[in-house]
Protein backbone atom coordinates (compact mmCIF):
# COMPACT_ATOMS: atom_id res chain seq x y z
CA UNK A 1 0.00 0.00 0.00
CA UNK A 2 1.35 3.21 -0.92
CA UNK A 3 2.02 5.81 2.11
CA UNK A 4 -0.46 8.45 2.69
CA UNK A 5 1.24 12.01 3.57
CA UNK A 6 -0.13 13.50 6.47
CA UNK A 7 0.32 17.06 8.17
CA UNK A 8 1.18 16.77 11.47
CA UNK A 9 -1.38 18.95 12.78
CA UNK A 10 -3.73 16.96 11.61
CA UNK A 11 -2.83 13.64 13.01
CA UNK A 12 -2.16 14.88 15.99
CA UNK A 13 -5.92 16.54 16.10
CA UNK A 14 -7.22 13.65 15.06
CA UNK A 15 -5.78 11.60 17.73
CA UNK A 16 -6.75 14.25 20.19
CA UNK A 17 -10.52 13.57 19.17
CA UNK A 18 -9.61 10.15 19.59
CA UNK A 19 -8.15 9.91 22.69
CA UNK A 20 -8.62 12.03 26.00
CA UNK A 21 -5.13 12.57 27.10
CA UNK A 22 -5.02 11.57 30.86
CA UNK A 23 -3.39 13.91 33.40
CA UNK A 24 0.04 13.19 34.04
CA UNK A 25 0.71 11.10 37.36
CA UNK A 26 3.32 12.90 39.20
CA UNK A 27 4.22 9.99 41.69
CA UNK A 28 4.66 7.84 38.41
CA UNK A 29 7.12 11.30 37.11
CA UNK A 30 8.67 11.60 40.03
CA UNK A 31 9.34 7.09 39.98
CA UNK A 32 10.55 8.11 36.17
CA UNK A 33 13.36 10.58 37.32
CA UNK A 34 14.79 8.78 40.63
CA UNK A 35 14.87 5.62 39.24
CA UNK A 36 14.50 5.08 35.57
CA UNK A 37 12.39 2.17 36.37
CA UNK A 38 8.87 3.32 35.07
CA UNK A 39 6.68 0.85 33.19
CA UNK A 40 3.24 1.17 32.41
CA UNK A 41 3.43 4.24 33.69
CA UNK A 42 0.90 7.38 33.10
CA UNK A 43 3.20 9.83 32.06
CA UNK A 44 0.78 11.44 29.20
CA UNK A 45 1.46 15.50 28.77
CA UNK A 46 4.94 15.08 30.90
CA UNK A 47 7.49 17.24 29.62
CA UNK A 48 10.96 16.40 29.92
CA UNK A 49 12.65 18.71 27.45
CA UNK A 50 16.72 17.14 27.37
CA UNK A 51 16.12 14.76 30.02
CA UNK A 52 18.50 11.89 30.21
CA UNK A 53 16.65 9.12 30.26
CA UNK A 54 19.01 6.60 28.76
CA UNK A 55 18.28 3.28 29.62
CA UNK A 56 15.16 3.62 30.92
CA UNK A 57 12.00 1.36 31.61
CA UNK A 58 8.86 2.40 29.82
CA UNK A 59 7.77 -0.43 28.51
CA UNK A 60 4.37 -0.08 27.94
CA UNK A 61 4.00 3.61 29.48
CA UNK A 62 1.56 6.22 28.11
CA UNK A 63 3.45 9.16 26.83
CA UNK A 64 0.60 10.49 24.68
CA UNK A 65 1.62 13.80 23.64
CA UNK A 66 4.29 13.92 25.78
CA UNK A 67 7.40 16.63 25.25
CA UNK A 68 10.76 14.39 25.22
CA UNK A 69 12.09 17.00 22.65
CA UNK A 70 16.10 16.41 22.20
CA UNK A 71 15.77 13.74 25.35
CA UNK A 72 18.13 11.17 25.94
CA UNK A 73 16.90 7.50 25.45
CA UNK A 74 19.13 5.50 24.02
CA UNK A 75 19.24 1.98 24.66
CA UNK A 76 15.84 3.21 26.35
CA UNK A 77 13.16 0.47 26.75
CA UNK A 78 9.59 1.68 24.97
CA UNK A 79 8.52 -1.56 23.81
CA UNK A 80 4.47 -1.14 23.82
CA UNK A 81 4.93 2.39 24.88
CA UNK A 82 2.00 4.83 23.46
CA UNK A 83 4.01 7.54 22.21
CA UNK A 84 1.04 8.95 19.81
CA UNK A 85 1.03 12.77 19.44
CA UNK A 86 4.48 12.70 21.49
CA UNK A 87 6.89 15.08 20.44
CA UNK A 88 10.84 13.41 20.23
CA UNK A 89 12.10 16.05 18.72
CA UNK A 90 15.72 15.90 17.79
CA UNK A 91 15.61 12.97 20.55
CA UNK A 92 18.61 10.04 20.57
CA UNK A 93 16.81 7.26 20.54
CA UNK A 94 19.75 4.81 19.33
CA UNK A 95 19.82 1.33 20.56
CA UNK A 96 16.20 2.15 22.47
CA UNK A 97 13.57 -0.50 21.66
CA UNK A 98 9.98 0.57 20.69
CA UNK A 99 8.81 -2.74 19.24
CA UNK A 100 5.18 -2.93 18.59
CA UNK A 101 5.16 0.81 20.46
CA UNK A 102 2.32 3.29 18.85
CA UNK A 103 3.86 6.30 16.58
CA UNK A 104 0.82 7.60 15.73
CA UNK A 105 1.40 11.34 15.37
CA UNK A 106 4.43 11.24 16.47
CA UNK A 107 6.94 14.10 15.84
CA UNK A 108 10.16 12.10 15.07
CA UNK A 109 12.09 15.08 13.46
CA UNK A 110 15.69 15.14 13.20
CA UNK A 111 15.95 12.20 15.89
CA UNK A 112 18.46 9.00 15.75
CA UNK A 113 17.18 5.66 15.10
CA UNK A 114 20.42 4.05 14.89
CA UNK A 115 20.40 0.36 16.05
CA UNK A 116 16.84 1.13 17.58
CA UNK A 117 14.81 -1.96 17.18
CA UNK A 118 11.51 -0.52 15.30
CA UNK A 119 9.88 -4.45 14.69
CA UNK A 120 6.05 -3.72 14.69
CA UNK A 121 5.88 -0.09 14.79
CA UNK A 122 4.22 1.50 11.96
CA UNK A 123 6.59 4.46 10.82
CA UNK A 124 4.42 6.13 7.65
CA UNK A 125 1.91 7.57 10.45
CA UNK A 126 4.70 9.79 11.95
CA UNK A 127 6.37 12.90 11.28
CA UNK A 128 10.21 11.81 9.72
CA UNK A 129 11.44 15.43 8.46
CA UNK A 130 15.76 14.69 9.24
CA UNK A 131 15.36 11.26 11.04
CA UNK A 132 18.63 9.31 10.84
CA UNK A 133 18.85 6.12 11.30
CA UNK A 134 15.92 4.48 9.82
CA UNK A 135 16.46 1.01 9.40
CA UNK A 136 15.49 -0.92 5.88
CA UNK A 137 12.93 -3.44 7.52
CA UNK A 138 11.20 -0.82 9.09
CA UNK A 139 9.83 0.77 5.48
CA UNK A 140 9.41 -1.05 1.86
CA UNK A 141 10.25 0.48 -1.18
CA UNK A 142 7.39 3.15 -1.43
CA UNK A 143 7.92 4.34 2.20
CA UNK A 144 11.34 5.18 1.57
CA UNK A 145 10.69 6.77 -1.90
CA UNK A 146 8.23 9.07 0.02
CA UNK A 147 10.38 10.34 2.74
CA UNK A 148 12.99 10.64 0.09
CA UNK A 149 10.36 13.26 -1.89
CA UNK A 150 9.71 15.29 1.03
CA UNK A 151 13.24 15.48 2.26
CA UNK A 152 14.00 16.76 -1.57
CA UNK A 153 11.34 19.07 -0.91
CA UNK A 154 12.50 20.70 2.34
CA UNK A 155 16.02 21.38 0.61
CA UNK A 156 17.68 18.20 2.68
CA UNK A 157 18.96 16.28 -0.20
CA UNK A 158 21.88 14.12 1.39
CA UNK A 159 18.50 13.02 3.19
CA UNK A 160 16.89 12.43 0.36
CA UNK A 161 20.02 10.15 -1.49
CA UNK A 162 20.29 8.34 1.74
CA UNK A 163 16.31 7.34 1.70
CA UNK A 164 16.34 6.83 -2.57
CA UNK A 165 19.76 4.05 -1.73
CA UNK A 166 17.33 2.42 0.69
CA UNK A 167 14.58 1.99 -1.79
CA UNK A 168 16.99 1.02 -4.36
CA UNK A 169 18.37 -1.43 -2.14
CA UNK A 170 14.72 -3.02 -1.62
CA UNK A 171 14.37 -3.02 -5.63
CA UNK A 172 17.18 -1.82 -8.04
CA UNK A 173 15.25 -1.14 -11.02
CA UNK A 174 12.95 1.31 -9.32
CA UNK A 175 13.26 4.19 -11.92
CA UNK A 176 11.90 7.14 -9.95
CA UNK A 177 14.34 6.97 -6.86
CA UNK A 178 17.12 6.70 -9.60
CA UNK A 179 16.25 9.52 -10.84
CA UNK A 180 15.23 11.09 -7.47
CA UNK A 181 18.67 10.40 -6.89
CA UNK A 182 19.92 12.05 -9.68
CA UNK A 183 18.41 15.33 -8.90
CA UNK A 184 19.59 15.32 -4.99
CA UNK A 185 22.86 14.73 -6.48
CA UNK A 186 22.62 17.39 -8.98
CA UNK A 187 21.87 19.73 -6.46
CA UNK A 188 24.38 18.32 -4.16
CA UNK A 189 27.24 19.90 -6.75
CA UNK A 190 27.72 16.06 -7.70
CA UNK A 191 27.12 16.65 -11.39
CA UNK A 192 28.61 13.45 -12.62
CA UNK A 193 27.02 11.08 -10.67
CA UNK A 194 23.61 13.09 -11.33
CA UNK A 195 24.82 12.59 -14.93
CA UNK A 196 24.76 8.42 -14.12
CA UNK A 197 21.72 8.52 -12.58
CA UNK A 198 19.67 9.84 -15.19
CA UNK A 199 21.30 7.45 -17.59
CA UNK A 200 20.42 4.28 -15.81
CA UNK A 201 17.08 6.11 -14.95
CA UNK A 202 16.27 6.90 -18.74
CA UNK A 203 16.99 3.21 -19.72
CA UNK A 204 14.86 1.77 -16.40
CA UNK A 205 11.98 3.78 -17.61
CA UNK A 206 12.07 3.10 -21.52
CA UNK A 207 12.40 -1.10 -20.61
CA UNK A 208 9.54 -0.49 -18.25
CA UNK A 209 7.43 1.40 -21.16
CA UNK A 210 7.03 4.74 -19.03
CA UNK A 211 8.15 6.93 -21.81
CA UNK A 212 7.07 10.31 -19.92
CA UNK A 213 9.64 8.96 -17.27
CA UNK A 214 12.17 8.26 -20.55
CA UNK A 215 11.76 12.18 -21.75
CA UNK A 216 12.26 13.34 -18.43
CA UNK A 217 15.54 11.73 -18.13
CA UNK A 218 17.08 13.16 -21.08
CA UNK A 219 15.78 16.35 -20.45
CA UNK A 220 17.93 16.42 -17.40
CA UNK A 221 20.81 15.14 -19.33
CA UNK A 222 20.52 18.09 -22.42
CA UNK A 223 19.68 20.84 -19.31
CA UNK A 224 22.70 19.86 -17.28
CA UNK A 225 25.10 20.31 -20.24
CA UNK A 226 23.65 23.24 -21.24
CA UNK A 227 23.78 24.47 -18.11
CA UNK A 228 27.26 23.86 -17.91
CA UNK A 229 28.17 25.33 -21.42
CA UNK A 230 26.04 28.11 -21.79
CA UNK A 231 24.69 28.57 -18.39
CA UNK A 232 22.66 31.94 -18.94
CA UNK A 233 21.30 30.54 -22.11
CA UNK A 234 19.85 27.38 -20.65
CA UNK A 235 19.23 28.26 -17.19
CA UNK A 236 15.64 29.10 -17.46
CA UNK A 237 14.72 26.29 -19.45
CA UNK A 238 16.44 23.64 -17.27
CA UNK A 239 14.73 25.12 -14.08
CA UNK A 240 11.63 24.35 -15.92
CA UNK A 241 12.93 20.63 -15.98
CA UNK A 242 13.71 20.42 -12.64
CA UNK A 243 10.39 21.78 -11.72
CA UNK A 244 8.98 18.79 -14.29
CA UNK A 245 10.55 15.95 -12.86
CA UNK A 246 9.81 17.38 -9.24
CA UNK A 247 6.44 16.80 -10.57
CA UNK A 248 6.80 13.60 -11.98
CA UNK A 249 8.53 11.94 -8.79
CA UNK A 250 5.40 13.55 -6.97
CA UNK A 251 2.92 11.20 -9.27
CA UNK A 252 4.88 7.74 -7.73
CA UNK A 253 3.73 9.03 -4.09
CA UNK A 254 0.16 7.78 -4.24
Amino acid sequence: MKLRIFSLAALITAIGLATPAKAENLQHTRQLLSTKQCPKCELSGIGLFSADLSGADLSGANLVGANLSRAKLNGANLSGANLSGAILYGAELNGADLRGANLSGTDLRDAYLFNANLIGTNLTVAYLQGTLGIPQYAGNQDNFYNWAVMEARNDNYQGAIDHYNMALRINPTFAPAVLGRGVARYRLGDERGAAQDANIAGELFKSQGQLQGYEFSQKFIKGMQMAREKPQDGGGDFLSTLGGIATLLMQFMF
